[in-house]
């Protein structure tokens, strides 16, 4: 009795993971390394990246959101700024307080993804690059 409930609880387990997508992919070696630019994928990299931490404020297409985030693409601000005052700027964030801040939603450091390094934030403006 107890293994056929093993059994199942193993068989859910596997459909579960399943429908999830779940991947190994610990030993894959066409994952793309991070934080390093062009080496790590630059604009494609950075194109997923940004769908995963900033299209929630800034749009999937970063045409912005009403009272979340400003528009990138074809943004003045975005254009304006070298590659490594941008890659600073989204590293230490807006607050809302900031008289510049157009939204008054404060603009997390990294985008809240403490996880991102220097090179994921390169490829995230790589990407930015394209839109403009």
């Amino acid at each position: 009795m107890k293994r056929t409930k093993w059994l199942m609880l193993l068989a859910v387990l596997a459909l579960v993971l399943g429908a999830c997508g779940y991947s190994d992919t610990s030993s894959d070696t066409t994952a793309a390394p991070s934080g390093g630019g062009e080496a790590a994928g630059g604009a494609a990299h950075g194109q997923d990246l940004y769908k995963t931490t900033c299209a929630a404020c800034h749009g999937q297409n970063a045409e912005g959101i009403d009272g979340l985030g400003s528009p990138l693409a074809n943004s003045d601000f975005v254009k304006a700024l070298s590659d490594a005052d941008l890659v600073a700027f989204i590293n230490a964030g807006r607050p809302a307080s900031d008289p510049d801040n157009t939204t008054g939603v404060e603009m997390p450091p990294k985008g809240g993804n403490a996880s991102l390094s220097d090179g994921d934030v390169q490829d995230i403006v790589d990407y930015l690059r394209t839109l403009n």
